[in-house]
């Protein structure tokens, strides 16, 4: 694979989609036009796998179910969009990606680690992200953004201790793999977000026309 893969990252509220535009806007003035997409979602099939996940629903998902269902819908994604960009050397930034499963399902409803391994080698190979850029954001301030943007999905109605458990998951990721993953204080204003992602835009700049 000769592109980059890029996948944006953090808890509710913390502003990634809004950012991902801006991170993207910038990569194109200079001249590299990136591919956007998003987990759970990306290509038909995995979006309507993302409408069962994120609905309300009278009868409970089951937390087994949710990870399977979340594999599905990133086994279509990487097959018909994400391997075969790469393959012709194009930049694809990912809203949430692996990182987010192991953070929602894996911290968030306490399936193992391990379980989700095994899951990511079956679906993924080799295929792991060239730069995982996490926005942190405390979860109070976090789940008031979230509040004021729309209407809550069926994940963001979970309990504080939920997200609190998603946040560190991410923390905890991202002090463990330092080469991969970038963390930005997403808590300031949405200008101060964009001066943090200044050096990490240069540094796919870098890595692309290398």
């Amino acid at each position: 694979m000769s592109g980059l893969f890029i996948t944006f990252e953090g808890p509710e509220g913390a502003g990634k989609s809004t950012n991902l535009q801006l991170f993207a806007a910038a990569l194109r003035e200079a001249g590299c036009d990136p591919l956007l997409t998003r987990e759970p979602g990306g290509t038909p099939i995995a979006e309507s796998i993302r409408e069962v996940l994120l609905s309300h629903h009278d009868e409970p998902m089951c937390s087994d179910a949710e990870l399977l269902l979340m594999f599905a819908a990133r086994a279509q994604h990487i097959d018909r969009l994400i391997r075969p960009a790469l393959a012709q050397g194009q930049v694809v930034i990912s809203d949430r990606f692996t990182d987010a499963t192991y953070a929602y399902q894996g911290a968030g409803r306490g399936i193992p680690t391990q379980r989700i391994a095994v899951l990511e080698e079956w679906v993924q190979g080799s295929l792991r992200p060239d730069l995982t850029v996490v926005f942190d954001v405390p979860v109070d301030i976090g789940m008031q953004r979230a509040r004021a943007r729309s209407e809550l999905d069926r994940f963001e109605v979970e309990q504080q201790s939920f997200f609190e458990s998603v946040r560190r998951c991410y923390l905890d990721r991202a002090a463990a793999e330092p080469d991969r993953y970038r963390v930005i204080d997403a808590s300031g204003s949405l200008e101060q977000v964009a001066a943090a992602m200044h050096p990490l835009i240069a540094l796919v700049l870098e890595r692309w026309h290398a």
